[in-house]
């Protein structure tokens, strides 16, 4: 028998689905949904291809309580520039959880992803960071402005200081950011002392070597370590997991593969299990911060729960709005 399937394309999600406070709490019950141990995640299927620099990954959830999951296939192919193409594409399909029949594809070239993976960080810092005067940015992309803008719906701060490679994109992501939130930002040379002046630190960068060191850790910290998704990667040297007051995983297993939290067990510095995880703070299964003196670390590889989470509010918006292509399979 034939069904409906809504096909929506990247400019109609951009309008439907802001970041906004109702995308964090959409993403939050992800986590929580993950948390319950009834919830159905796979591995990562993730595959790099070094010859042409691009890495194709696939993700993908049934989380109880959720009558539709996303399967998420996302993709980086970094040689686009030089074709007038943009590096990042992909698209999210969502699949009926009680017949398997496709009921939406959801063409949204990765916007969807970037806004989970924002709507995260925000969750993290609403467990897990103090008050916050000063926010910093390892990172001049798109998702360390996005980083900085969730993080603002839950804490607000006045300052924000960024660092990158690129100087000028620093000041250029600093602008951008001091004008979307109305408050002072700036671009900042000195990772150290950047760290030293924030209370909430987020590492946004595809970094292969540690960009933050475990001596900068400072009472009243919390990082959100983004940029390590796959084994390659790390933003913190391992020795600041094992120093800081709490350690929390997105998910453990997933984070003890591609996260911050690879290099630590590596270095024999931290165990690869009995960790914290952040749906388990987010129902209150385990504390998060429980003093404002505190150090806090969340290593964020991106879940499948979290794509689901996304997905299925992003369809319910188009549904409501009658947004979307709709055709007969």
């Amino acid at each position: 028998m034939a069904h409906d399937i809504r096909i929506v394309t990247e400019a109609a999600l951009r309008e439907l689905v802001p970041l906004d406070l109702i995308a964090v709490d959409v993403v939050e019950r992800g986590f929580a949904a993950l948390s319950t141990g009834r919830a159905i995640m796979p591995p990562v299927l993730s595959m790099e291809l070094p010859e042409i620099e691009a890495e194709v990954d696939a993700k993908t959830a049934v989380l109880p309580g959720f009558d539709s999951f996303a399967l998420k296939v996302s993709t980086g192919f970094f040689q686009n520039a030089a074709l007038g193409l943009p590096s990042l594409g992909g698209l999210m399909v969502v699949i009926s959880a009680r017949t398997g029949q496709v009921e939406a594809v959801l063409l949204d070239n990765g916007y969807l992803t970037d806004l989970r993976t924002a709507a995260a960080g925000a969750v993290a810092a609403r467990h897990l960071a103090p008050a916050v005067e000063v926010a910093g940015v390892l990172g001049t992309g798109l998702q360390a402005r996005a980083q900085i803008l969730a993080a603002h719906l839950v804490r607000p701060f006045g300052r924000v200081l960024v660092w990158g490679r690129d100087a000028a994109k620093a000041k250029a992501c600093a602008a951008e950011i001091g004008e979307s939130l109305g408050i002072e930002a700036r671009a900042e040379v000195d990772r150290a002392r950047l760290v030293a002046e924030s209370q909430l630190v987020v590492t946004t960068t595809a970094s292969r070597e540690p960009l933050v060191q475990a001596d900068w850790l400072h009472p009243g910290l919390h990082i959100t370590a983004m940029g390590s998704d796959m084994e390659a990667k790390i933003e913190i040297e391992p020795a600041a997991l094992a120093r800081a007051d709490l350690y929390v995983a997105d998910r453990v297993s997933q984070c003890a593969e591609r996260g911050e939290l690879r290099s630590a067990i590596t270095a024999g510095l931290m165990p690869a299990e009995d960790h914290a995880e952040l749906g388990a703070i987010v129902t209150g299964e385990l504390p998060g911060r429980t003093a404002p003196d505190q150090v806090t670390i969340f290593d964020s590889t991106g879940t499948g729960a979290q794509d689901t989470a996304i997905a299925l509010h992003a369809l319910a918006l188009a549904q409501n709005a009658g947004v979307g292509t709709v055709i007969k399979a």
